[in-house]
């Protein structure tokens, strides 16, 4: 009698040991409120999450490229002004030049034509300084009429300014000599370097070549001092202002660095490639750098500074950019940002992030998820 206390004693026990563990409550899930993503103390999800201080960075300098050209300000290019036939070529490319110096010599009837114009006009004007000198005689004496005088004196400065002006047109074209050989004498007209010669001789050259696009007949240059023409982007506009200075370099001399000026920015946008000309100014005394080589430029932001996060922090939707911020412990704020330029694996914020604030590096993509669909708080 005294086992059957126990057995059941017995069975009792194995009966608990038998029966089911008892079931652990689920993880609260993440709330979302509006923009906001809130998770539990002790989530699981939250070891997937990374955030990151972001710092301002200083904004690194920016590469042009681009190619050496004449000075325009201290370069001419020489046509003829008159039809003619090409004698003497006086001078070649490479050849130092002074201001005035002949270049060739143009047997030109046009020429010609402007120099009997200019013998005739002096001629003129010795006859009426004759008669104007003889009608004065004539009315202190009584025998010309007034009238006459005054005709005569209007003669002699019709004659005056006819011959002045012809006078001056052939100095203007370097031959103020009173002979008419019919000999045209092109002349440089400033001191420099030849760079270019576009006339043989006996050819026929004609004064509107220059309208018909034909290439001059020289092209004289002082290269101690060249233009660097360069292709910006928009982005770059930033970065470049007039006056700022520059380090152009070249293949040609690959640790030297030039320091430039700019002197002009375009004020338009190429439609085909989306750049924009950039002129700069370079002193070349020792003359290394030649016309047409090809150049880069470097220039260095004045101090200015920009917010880059990783590229991965960032994620596009319905034409917009968002990132996270963690705005405390397990909280995240999702924010609509304007992104800038890509530099590597970093991306430049323009709006929307303030520094030092903590950016989600990694798991941004996942509180996105959480988001969507979105779970309002009640």
């Amino acid at each position: 009698m005294n086992k059957i206390p126990l057995l059941i004693a017995t069975a009792a026990l194995v009966a608990a040991g038998c029966s089911e563990p008892t079931a652990v409550a689920p993880a609260a899930d993440p709330v979302v409120d509006k923009n906001t993503i809130t998770f539990p103390a002790g989530s699981s999800q939250l070891e997937s999450l990374r955030a990151q201080s972001i710092e301002m960075q200083p904004v690194p300098s920016i590469r042009l490229n681009g190619r050496l050209t004449w000075n325009e300000d201290s370069t001419v290019r020489v046509f003829t002004p008159f039809a003619g036939r090409v004698e003497r070529i006086l001078v070649q490319p490479g050849q130092t030049v002074t201001q005035g110096q002949p270049l060739a010599v143009i047997a030109s009837p046009d020429f010609g034509q402007a120099q009997a114009d200019a013998r005739r006009a002096e001629s003129d004007h010795a006859l009426a300084e004759k008669n104007l000198a003889r009608m004065r005689e004539l009315e202190q004496h009584g025998v010309a009429a007034k009238k006459e005088l005054q005709a005569a004196e209007a003669e002699a400065a019709r004659s005056k300014a006819e011959y002045d002006r012809n006078r001056a047109r052939l100095k203007l074209y370097g031959n103020g000599r009173g002979d008419v050989d019919q000999t045209y004498t092109l002349v440089s007209p400033i001191a420099g370097t030849v760079v270019e010669r576009n006339i043989n001789p006996g050819q026929e050259l004609r004064p509107d070549q220059m309208i018909a696009n034909a290439p001059p007949l020289f092209v004289v240059t002082n290269p101690a001092t060249l233009w660097a023409v360069f292709d910006a982007s928009e982005r770059d506009l930033a970065m470049l202002r007039i006056g700022k200075r520059i380090q152009v370099s070249t293949p040609a001399y690959r640790d030297e660095r030039f320091p430039a000026r700019v002197e002009a920015i375009a004020d338009f946008l190429d439609p085909a490639t989306r750049t924009l000309k950039v002129r700069t100014r370079i002193d070349n005394p020792s003359r290394k750098l030649k016309g047409e080589m090809f150049v880069t430029a470097e220039a260095e932001s004045d101090g200015d500074q920009e917010l880059l996060v990783p590229t991965r922090a960032v994620y596009f939707q319905a034409e917009r950019h968002y990132l996270f911020i963690e705005t405390g412990q397990g909280r995240y704020e999702r924010r609509e940002v304007k992104i800038g330029d890509v530099r590597g694996d970093q991306i430049e914020i323009l709006l929307g992030l303030q520094e030092r604030e903590s950016v989600v590096v990694e798991g941004s993509l996942m509180l996105q998820q959480v988001m969507t669909p979105r779970r309002v708080q009640k």
